[in-house]
């Protein structure tokens, strides 16, 4: 078999069977081939996206929604911060990039230096954007929610003139609660008018103090459809509206950001009527219900009290209750007698105490020596006179008696001297 031999001209590369060129000498050859394509416009749906914050890397799978075609897209993480909108998976883009070859693995991807949505992907991704400064505000705390009230005097209804979604809340309301009364407000729900007449039925409503909750329903539709209720100015009257408001906007998979303002999102107009409004079914099942547990337990209650008296009543103190009293009477005379004997022993004892008391102090009072026959002398101007030296003849003397007193004149004074008994006995 002759050989063949085969070249890739543009690289200047020759091989043959005889001459092989080796794996890494055909890669260099097509990662030169490649570099000399210039940058390219591609447009795609990104299919997934992956951004670690570890990496400076973005990487992306850009696929066509006509084919089973994709690729894999690296984008510096600069560039892609630096887009003006941020966009998600399932969004259309147009990339500007440069094709690469990456040799150790020898594949290819874009290298993509620019980055823009188009179409409804652009949409969605200046919904996403404007519904990230939203939160950031504050708009959509679950905090800021209100409860709705469970059976409303009168409800506020926001749809299009003869609408599939005027019927289905009206309908299905009337259904549950027959004596609901409604306000309704028509406004246009698609359109550039849509957004501000919007607005002015919620304004509308909310100024009517009968109103107890808001529902602003529309059946569905496409995302360019749907864009009036993700319109700022109509997010922002909801959040600062008083009465709490229910967003009933196309099916279940339709999101506008009027779903995360409102108070309650209902997937459809028919789920917003049963939220608001009571099924008086269910709400008389219930009341039964209510009824029978409350017959139940006052039942319950009425028995376990009537064994209580009945236990009580059988019990000795109440089944002969003199007895009781005649037992405190017998104790109570035992301890009025013990206290009068108690009593009588502390005043028998005082008593005695008291008389000893008296006998010591007659014994030392010196009335009692006087009544023994002595007398206490004094002079005239009272000292009292313990030696017959004190007292010169002539001198006025006063004697003072057990009973009453001597008035007499010395005469004579016999002074001796005071004799020591303990000295004249030993």
């Amino acid at each position: 078999m002759p050989a063949q031999t085969t070249s890739l001209s543009d690289v200047g590369l020759a091989t043959s069977f005889e001459h092989p060129a080796p794996v890494r000498v055909i890669a260099n050859a097509m990662t030169g081939y490649i570099a000399k394509l210039g940058p390219v416009w591609v447009e795609g749906q990104i299919a997934q996206l992956q951004r670690r914050s570890q990496t400076a890397t973005v990487f992306l799978t850009l696929r066509d929604p006509l084919a089973e075609v994709s690729m894999q897209v690296t984008c510096p993480r600069s560039v892609f911060d630096a887009m003006p909108v941020p966009v998600t998976e399932g969004v259309r883009v147009v990339v500007y990039a440069k094709v690469d070859y990456y040799v150790p693995r020898g594949t290819l991807s874009l290298s993509a230096r620019e980055i823009r949505p188009v179409g409804v992907g652009e949409l969605l991704a200046r919904i996403e954007q404007r519904r990230q400064l939203l939160a950031a505000e504050g708009l959509f705390d679950t905090a800021k929610k209100r409860t709705l009230p469970f059976l409303p005097r009168r409800v506020g209804l926001i749809v299009g003139r003869d609408s599939a979604a005027e019927r289905d809340v009206f309908d299905n309301s009337r259904r549950r609660w027959a004596g609901v009364d409604f306000r309704i407000e028509y406004a246009a729900v698609q359109g550039r008018e849509s957004a501000r007449q919007i607005i002015e039925a919620l304004d509308a409503l909310a100024r009517d103090s009968t109103i107890d909750v808001i529902i602003i329903a529309r059946g569905g539709g496409a995302v360019e459809d749907l864009l009036p209720f993700s319109d700022e100015g109509l997010i922002r009257a909801v959040a600062a509206c008083t009465t709490p408001v229910v967003s009933a906007i196309g099916h279940e998979q339709d999101q506008p950001l009027l779903d995360l303002v409102a108070d309650v999102r209902a997937s459809t107009p028919t789920d917003a009527a049963k939220r608001v409004v009571p099924d008086v079914r269910d709400e008389i099942a219930q009341v039964a219900h209510l009824r029978d547990r409350s017959r139940a337990l006052l039942t319950h209650i009425i028995r376990r009290e009537e064994q209580g008296l009945a236990t009580v009543v059988s019990r000795p103190v109440l089944a002969q209750p003199q007895r009781r009293f005649e037992h405190l009477s017998t104790v109570t005379d035992e301890l009025v007698s013990r206290s009068r004997r108690s009593l009588g022993h502390q005043l028998a004892r005082a008593t005695d105490d008291l008389e000893h008391r008296l006998a010591r102090v007659r014994a030392l009072s010196p009335l009692a020596t006087l009544e023994r026959g002595y007398a206490v002398v004094q002079l005239a101007g009272g000292e009292v006179l313990t030696d017959a030296r004190q007292a010169a003849v002539g001198d006025s003397i006063t004697a003072r008696l057990a009973q009453g007193r001597l008035v007499a004149v010395v005469e004579e004074s016999l002074a001796e001297r005071r004799r020591d008994p303990i000295q004249e006995e030993s």
